[in-house]
């Protein structure tokens, strides 16, 4: 069964040892994700845009905001540890100030040399210990910053490419966009968010895969896996009214979606769950 040993919240977004040992859903993050391997063998990976990436303990991957991707474990009867990160963007242009990118990676597979690895230790060390203190914030940083760092160090073309992303062009999509904040636990939404549009279903689902790079359904589903997140750590809700103000059914739908999309139960995340003061 998957289960999470630890997971920590911050301003520089959250931090978490996983083990896994079940496929995740597509789905995508609004934050900058770097994943480790740091125990187990090394048959998982992540399925991004189409193209496997393996995680082994000479790679790790590093996966875009709002890139859709997805998990493929390695091992479905023991499960493999993962160090997994959530990097918020603004965090990470605000302590590095001269970074020239709100942490768009030039490439996925991220190499483990001595300096990451050393880096993936330490932060690694600090979790499973729950010693949330400044070095742990200035670890994470330097690691972040280093896996940014290599992966535009082979990627041909001008740096400026860094901030060539996510940039919504038609005033439609981004009202739907809006719409889907408003109305995120409507059981119809995107039909009736397409119709609010001004657009048909099929070219309301053509124009915002053109425009964000995913599906409007997986970016419906960001919106309420990051909602659920903030209300399991930050409120004493119960499980069941968080799933019913998301819009499912039961808390039964609620967790098979939560656990489809995090990896684990509802209950377990909070459980395991740990905020900055």
């Amino acid at each position: 069964m998957s289960t999470a040993l630890a997971v920590y919240h911050g301003q520089f977004g959250r931090a978490s040892i996983y083990r896994l040992n079940k496929p995740l859903a597509t789905h995508a993050h609004r934050e900058g994700h770097l994943i480790f391997l740091i125990g187990g063998n090394e048959k998982a990976s992540l399925d991004i845009c189409d193209r496997r990436h393996a995680l082994t303990r000479r790679f790790g991957v590093a996966v875009n905001p709002w890139q859709p991707h997805n998990f493929v474990p390695g091992d479905p009867i023991n499960g493999c540890y993962f160090l997994t990160l959530y990097i918020n963007p603004s965090w990470f242009l605000e302590i590095g100030r001269d970074a020239r990118s709100a942490l768009r990676f030039g490439r996925n597979p991220i190499e483990m040399n001595d300096q990451i690895a050393r880096l993936v230790h330490l932060v690694t060390a600090l979790l499973t210990e729950h010693d949330y203190n400044d070095l742990f914030d200035g670890y994470l940083f330097e690691l972040v910053r280093e896996c940014f760092d290599q992966s535009w160090q082979w990627c041909e073309g001008d740096s400026d490419m860094r901030n060539n992303w996510m940039t919504i062009r038609d005033f439609r999509i981004r009202k739907s966009i809006r719409l889907m904040k408003e109305r995120i636990a409507d059981e119809l939404a995107l039909d009736n968010i397409a119709r609010d549009s001004g657009l048909s279903r099929p070219h309301f689902y053509k124009l915002f895969r053109q425009n964000i790079g995913l599906t409007p359904n997986i970016y419906l589903n960001t919106l309420r896996m990051e909602t659920s997140i903030d209300r399991l750590t930050r409120s004493s809700d119960p499980i069941t009214s968080i799933g019913l103000d998301l819009g499912f059914a039961s808390q039964a739908s609620f967790t098979r979606f939560f656990t489809a999309n995090v990896g684990i139960p509802p209950t377990d995340y909070r459980r395991a769950t740990t905020l900055s003061a």
